[in-house]
């Protein structure tokens, strides 16, 4: 795992709890319900990709265990990507999802590859979400090559029986600059 856990843990907030408010695109983006997948390929008006850059099982987050009421320090399988617009990286997303309930469930995330989560996530009916909750997500915790401090970070958890997938999305400033660049696709 190319990232430490040593620094504190985000305050995840829901938006009705969020102060300092951002700026409006940002919080349209940040508080959409909607596929992030469908509107990242609008905005790149299809050239839209997935990156794998790590993908297997690993001990979750303290931040992680909490959000899926799960023991600290539990094993589960994480997969970290890059949702990319014309190449360039606009997202670092990491899901999560305790061993015991992926193995019990037969959702293959480790089949993935290039495919995107979140569109099956979508796709599935029976894939319940909870609210969205937001926060700068810390610095340390970002692949070296995007590192940067007070990225804005969304997670959601979504819920099929005894599954809950954890899915986090950090927008990097690239994708504020397309989205600046073509409103008309966002």
């Amino acid at each position: 795992m190319q990232h430490s856990n040593a620094c504190p843990a985000p305050l995840w907030l829901t938006q009705d709890r969020l102060t300092p408010r951002p700026d409006p695109l940002t919080l349209d983006w940040l508080f959409d319900e909607g596929s992030l997948t469908r509107r990242l390929t609008r905005l790149s008006e299809d050239g839209f990709s997935v990156s794998p850059l790590f993908e297997g099982w690993d001990t979750l987050r303290a931040d992680e265990c909490a959000a899926l009421e799960l023991a600290e320090g539990s094993e589960g399988w994480v997969r970290e990507v890059y949702l990319r617009g014309h190449g360039e990286a606009w997202v670092f997303a990491r899901s999560v999802a305790s061993r015991a309930a992926l193995q019990g469930d037969g959702l293959h995330m480790d089949e993935l590859g290039s495919r995107s989560l979140g569109e099956l996530l979508f796709c599935d009916q029976a894939f319940q979400r909870r609210a969205i909750e937001v926060c700068r997500y810390p610095e340390q915790w970002l692949p070296p090559a995007v590192q940067a401090p007070e990225l804005w970070g969304r997670r959601s958890r979504f819920d099929r029986g005894a599954l809950s997938v954890l899915v986090a999305e950090i927008f990097l400033p690239s994708l504020w600059d397309a989205a600046r660049a073509h409103p008309e696709n966002c």
